[in-house]
């Protein structure tokens, strides 16, 4: 599990190797997409709304910038000795799942169905068929390259969530290698299920509308698995509190995140409309009432409100709303915000008296989430929800949960452990204690002191 039993001769001789095979990958890659006979359909002049083009080009910016915005929040939570390589965990979702979505991965989510589990992928590689032209199926209302692009975003940010689990003890080789496993395993056919329109939860009627399962519930599962296959840190055996290194970062993140996360929710209407103005507001409301119950439950628990609480309970709430941001009204997300962070607060507290070491409590906070968000959107969904007398869309939402949540613990158990015999896992002790930023990569964000 770990790189322990390695000499350091062997390691950087084996880094080096992983090093030159990842770049004869890029290399065969890039010239596969350079010669690979492609088409990329043009719109008819006229065809196409501006208004809904601005908006999604401005949408799929927003959903970009929720990903550094990640990489502030992680990063602000862990020790300084990690804080670069966690950083860099998120950073480099950016470069990795870009190169797979263009070549395979929006093939294998949105071409054309295989028996409603996986899209062709052939359909779209190295995005043959996708210009600026609409689709007449999918996204019909704007330029199919743009849709790729938008969807690009949310592919990316998934896995970068993940790392707020194994933070602290992972390899960033064994990361890379499994965040291209877990994209193409997990993410895309769990992307094509719900959203693909020959989908098999699609065509059940399950409602998902940014991702609150084929995102936070996957991702929030799997950062579960990730937790209990690596195993506690060393630290955290020996009964250490831990400690946040920059709160202000924590901030920071939170910001950005809930900025750019008007793109993703609101974004998600693809147009600039009714819906997409009903999701805005449902995403700032629930974030704010799950941000304020978070603190005052802090008061309540420990007599103070906490700035990192207060950053966590947002983020709870921002997640918890995506799967029903444009389906429900403004009140019901009052409410969904603060029963989120009711159900996460409590998970948060059980998981740190047990002996999982999920690190940033991301199965708490976007797991938990992703699976109150799906069913809260069965109950209050204006059209087939529970609360409106149908209870048949609740059963579809419910039955998505569990199918989701089995499929990404079951295979993110194995592509761990593909991942574990291909390259250890885990760091050393030694490196452990050392911190990642420096045994990873020889790169520190503590101050450089020059003595004259």
């Amino acid at each position: 599990m770990t790189d322990v039993s390695i000499p350091a001769a062997k390691r950087k001789t084996r880094s080096r190797t992983l090093g030159r095979i990842a770049l004869a990958l890029l290399l065969l890659l890039s010239l596969a997409a350079s010669v690979y006979p492609s088409e990329h359909p043009v719109a008819l002049p006229g065809s196409l709304n501006t208004g809904d083009v601005g908006w999604m080009l401005t949408a799929t910016a927003l959903v970009l910038l929720m990903t550094p915005g990640l990489s502030f929040f992680y990063g602000g939570m862990v020790s300084r000795k990690n804080m670069l390589s966690t950083m860099l965990q998120s950073f480099i979702a950016l470069g990795v799942v870009s190169l797979i979505w263009y070549a395979v991965g929006f093939s294998l989510v949105f071409g054309d169905s295989l028996g409603g589990v996986i899209g062709n992928p052939l359909t779209f590689a190295f995005f043959d068929g996708v210009g600026t032209a609409a689709h007449p199926r999918i996204a019909t209302g704007i330029p199919l390259l743009l849709f790729a692009a938008f969807q690009l975003k949310f592919a990316i940010i998934t896995p970068a969530l993940i790392t707020g689990s194994f933070a602290e003890r992972i390899r960033f080789w064994s990361y890379l290698i499994f965040m291209v496993f877990f994209t193409l395993f997990v993410y895309c056919p769990v992307a094509h299920w719900v959203w693909h329109p020959d989908g098999f939860l699609f065509k059940m009627g399950v409602l998902d509308f940014a991702g609150g399962a084929v995102i936070h519930l996957s991702a929030g599962v799997a950062a579960l698995t990730g937790a209990l296959v690596l195993g506690r840190r060393h630290s955290h055996r020996e009964g250490t509190v831990h400690q946040p290194s920059n709160i202000p970062y924590i901030l920071l993140g939170t910001g950005l995140l809930w900025f750019g996360w008007f793109g993703f929710n609101a974004g998600s209407s693809l147009g600039a409309n009714e819906m997409a103005i009903n999701a805005m507001v449902n995403t700032s409301l629930a974030s704010a009432s799950a941000m304020m119950a978070w603190m005052l439950l802090d008061v309540i628990n420990h007599k103070k409100p906490s700035t990192v609480g207060v950053c966590i309970g947002a983020v709870v709430g921002l997640a918890t709303i995506t799967p029903a941001a444009g389906y429900i009204v403004s009140g019901h997300s009052f409410l969904i915000g603060a029963l989120a962070s009711l159900a996460s607060y409590t998970v948060v507290h059980w998981k740190n008296r047990s002996e999982i070491d999920d690190t940033l409590d991301v199965f708490p906070c976007h797991g938990v989430g992703g699976i109150l968000g799906m069913l809260f959107t069965g109950i209050f969904a204006t059209e087939g929800g529970a609360l409106y007398g149908s209870f048949a869309l609740l059963g579809a939402q419910t039955l998505a949960v569990v199918v989701i949540g089995l499929y990404s613990l079951g295979l993110t158990w194995v592509l761990l452990k593909w991942t574990d015999r291909i390259t250890p896992l885990r760091v050393s002790a030694e490196h452990e204690l050392l911190g990642l930023d420096l045994s990873q990569h020889d790169e520190t964000a503590e101050p450089v002191v020059e003595y004259a």
